[in-house]
């Protein structure tokens, strides 16, 4: 029996359990996981925003998850570009892309080559965004409506 290698991919800024739910789940899947942490220059690409926390810091945080077996900084916008680099044959995302166009476009892609793509369940209730909105809510508060002296 060959040794299952799986691929998840994230931006993983302001690290939340839905982050920590995406890789228990994927390392259930495979003997070997590789989270790719997305570069800031592709977040910024992609989103159109700069993640809150560092490349080297959200690598450090996700190297340290027991289930990771391989941290990889992903710096190519093509997914099959990462996957002639790494060469895995699971890629994991959260069911949000599921039915989507790009989702579709990615099933197709990978099943070309033999990658089997599984979705988990998105968590609803935490994602980044959801914590950047919050953020930005607090920080844009008087002070005094944050808990500092007047």
């Amino acid at each position: 029996m060959s040794t299952r290698i799986g691929y998840a991919a994230g931006a993983f800024d302001l690290f939340h359990v839905g982050h920590l739910n995406i890789l228990k789940h994927a390392r259930s899947e495979c003997d070997f996981l590789i989270a790719g942490v997305v570069s800031d220059e592709l977040l910024e690409l992609r989103k159109g925003r700069a993640p809150v926390v560092p490349l080297r810091e959200r690598m450090e945080i996700v190297r340290h998850i027991d289930f990771v077996d391989q941290v990889h900084a992903e710096v190519l916008p093509d997914k099959l570009d990462t996957w002639r680099e790494l060469r895995f044959d699971r890629f994991f995302k959260g069911d949000d892309w599921r039915g989507t166009d790009e989702g579709h476009r990615l099933e197709r892609e990978f099943a070309a080559v033999g990658v089997e793509v599984v979705y988990f369940p998105y968590t609803v209730h935490t994602s980044s965004t959801a914590l950047r909105l919050a953020l930005d809510a607090i920080s844009s508060r008087p002070a005094a409506a944050v808990g500092e002296p007047e």
